[in-house]
């Protein structure tokens, strides 16, 4: 008897091109930009680029059609959808938890990465008036300094973010996710792009070739193939859940493993086009190169600033980060409304502005962590310095996303039955599909561990 498909209970993608923009725009995320071309340039380049991304279509690809699966057999938010199959299956209720850590981490991480995302809005702002120009390695580090010791300012552009991302996700899949989805990930690709083209024209594409595309298997020591580990996992985005929401939308009859490779495929050329825009701006100022925040609020900065029509192009970069941090913020406050609406049957402005107050309400915690909240803590060797914020990204990070991640791999490979996995995903070759269940029976949640048992290097 064929599997009944429930209908969606929250709404569904016109279509699965939608699903694999929606997808994409929530897989190419900050990390993209700040974290992937620097860990390319210390472990090897193109050595580090090709470990890469074998990992993410070996690994991360069996892990996505998994979560879609999920989605498309449940139809609901992560939590629902494993209720769902756990009466379906007459399994232990314990696989809850994977769900229930679902809507937690979405909360948590909605509620400090918004915090950021107010960062980048402000620096759009300044890039766009001139406040930006002529700045110097010293004064760009000060005035990103000055900007998170003011918590007034910071709350205004954290406010602002917030209240955009809850805009969109009060007028549901099809009005407001989808839309802003339609305008925003095809704008975003364009925007890596163009900047991409420009980096590579007028920036130090030599010295960045060298540095970011040439393999030099030397320097991939074994560090570096774990830091590839972590990023595979990170990138795409699959400890949260979102996945699985997204693909509880996904239209019935739209081929999992193909729009899975999609999303995958957009999401290492994202990484590449990110490298080939860090690397020549960065460079070419002479800075070193740093990770994080300290290249997107500082080397950068100054980088664009002795390049031809760096001022435009630096705006529009930081116009790419807002699109970038919007459509990850929508996707996790929706995974949270999308429960809401479930758990409490609240209508769904209610769960969008009981999300967005609740959010805001723990975010400005984090804000005050960056000055009068501030405190320091040692974790593995370092010295952490940003107290609550700093504690939130190592629980949700580093501990619950990989958890969520080993949790949802085992429920898909081992507890639903071979015979309903393999009509869900609809794979024309026998080969394929044993290839799908064994990866993510045994390889997948071997990956989830290493990660977990690494959390160090991810911190």
């Amino acid at each position: 008897m064929p599997i009944k498909i429930p209908k969606p209970v929250h709404g569904q993608w016109s279509s699965a091109g939608i699903f694999v923009l929606a997808a994409t725009g929530f897989a190419i995320g900050l990390k993209n930009i700040w974290q992937f071309p620097y860990h390319a340039g210390l472990y090897g380049g193109g050595a580090f680029i090709l470990v890469y991304v074998c990992f993410v279509f070996l690994l991360g690809v069996p892990l996505l059609m998994t979560q879609v699966m999920l989605g498309r057999l449940g139809r609901q938010s992560p939590l629902g959808t494993l209720r769902h199959l756990v009466r379906r299956e007459r399994v232990s209720r314990h696989w809850l938890i994977a769900g229930g850590l679902s809507v937690a981490v979405a909360f948590l991480i909605l509620s400090y990465f918004s915090a950021i995302a107010g960062w980048i809005l402000a620096y759009l702002m300044r890039a766009v008036f001139g406040g930006l120009q002529g700045q110097s390695a010293d004064s760009a580090g000060a005035l990103f300094s000055a900007l998170i010791r003011d918590p007034e300012k910071q709350l205004f552009w954290y406010s602002l973010f917030i209240f955009l991302t809850m805009v969109v996700t009060a007028r549901g899949v099809r009005l407001g996710i989808e839309l802003a989805v339609k305008f925003a990930v095809p704008v975003l690709l364009g925007l890596l792009v163009v900047l991409a083209v420009y980096a590579v024209s007028v920036g130090a594409l030599n010295q960045s070739l060298n540095l970011f595309l040439a393999p030099d298997f030397t320097r991939l020591s074994g560090i570096g193939l774990l830091t590839a580990l972590g990023d595979a996992f990170f990138s795409l985005g699959l400890g949260v859940g979102v996945m699985l929401l997204y693909g509880a939308y996904l239209p019935a009859d739209a081929p999992i493993a193909r729009v899975s490779v999609l999303v995958v495929a957009i999401d290492c050329i994202a990484g590449l086009l990110g490298g080939l825009i860090v690397f020549p701006v960065v460079l070419a100022a002479g800075p070193e190169t740093q990770s994080g925040v300290g290249l997107v609020f500082q080397s950068l900065v100054v980088g664009f600033d002795g390049l031809p029509g760096g001022g435009l192009m630096r705006a529009l970069f930081f116009v790419m980060l807002v699109l970038v941090a919007w459509m990850s913020s929508i996707a996790l406050a929706e995974l949270v409304v999308a429960w809401l609406v479930e758990r409490f049957a609240l209508a769904r402005v209610r769960a969008a502005a009981l999300t967005g107050v609740g959010a805001w309400l723990l975010g400005v915690a984090t804000i005050l962590s960056f000055n009068y909240w501030r405190f320091t803590f040692p974790v593995f060797g370092q010295i952490k310095t940003y107290g609550f914020f700093d504690l939130l990204q190592i629980l949700t990070s580093s501990i619950m996303l990989p958890v969520i991640g080993l949790l949802l791999a085992l429920f898909g490979g081992w507890v639903l039955k071979p015979a309903t996995t393999r009509e869900v995903l609809n794979l024309r070759s026998p080969c394929a599909y044993d290839a799908w269940l064994w990866l993510t029976r045994l390889a997948v949640p071997a990956w989830m561990l290493i990660v977990l048992v690494n959390m160090r290097l991810y911190l």
